[in-house]
């Protein structure tokens, strides 16, 4: 049986790395963990473009648009949505969800999913480097094992 596994060695790619500046406290530690993860898999400085934008409701428009570019062989969605007393949560959580999903479905470049959806500030921090580890090292991860497992796909 041949197995087809993804490799962790980013080198020679490039990221595009879309964070949202909503629940900064949160997502500048995220930030943090792809970059690391990026970083410590070998991809260069020069191949990563990071873009700001307002809140996680505005990721997916933004990954769209870098995944069309062809300038990236991956794009990291880093985000963190904290439920409060109203829907909202809901209706963000969902659609961002959805959104993130579309675009690497339409695209076929692997979008990776960082977005925190949590209950409460504190489920947050445990995901963003604390007890849970850091979500956005994982979701960076994920990026280069798929752009990985793509290629190897592509050479079947």
């Amino acid at each position: 049986m041949r197995t087809i596994e993804g490799k962790l060695i980013g080198e020679g790619m490039k990221f595009a790395l879309v964070v949202s500046r909503f629940n900064s406290f949160i997502t500048e530690r995220l930030l943090e963990g792809a970059l690391d993860c990026l970083r410590r898999k070998g991809a260069a400085e020069e191949a990563l473009t990071l873009v700001r934008v307002p809140g996680a409701w505005e990721i997916p428009l933004v990954a769209k648009r870098l995944a069309q570019s062809g300038a990236h062989d991956a794009v990291v969605c880093l985000g963190a949505v904290i439920r409060g007393s109203t829907p909202h949560f809901d209706y963000v959580a969902a659609e961002v969800s959805k959104g993130i999903a579309q675009v690497s479905l339409e695209s076929g470049v692997p979008i990776a999913f960082g977005i925190l959806t949590t209950d409460s500030l504190e489920q947050a921090i445990e995901r963003a480097g604390s007890k849970a580890g850091n979500k956005g090292f994982a979701a960076a991860e994920a990026a280069i094992e798929m752009v990985n497992i793509l290629k190897d796909l592509g050479q079947q």
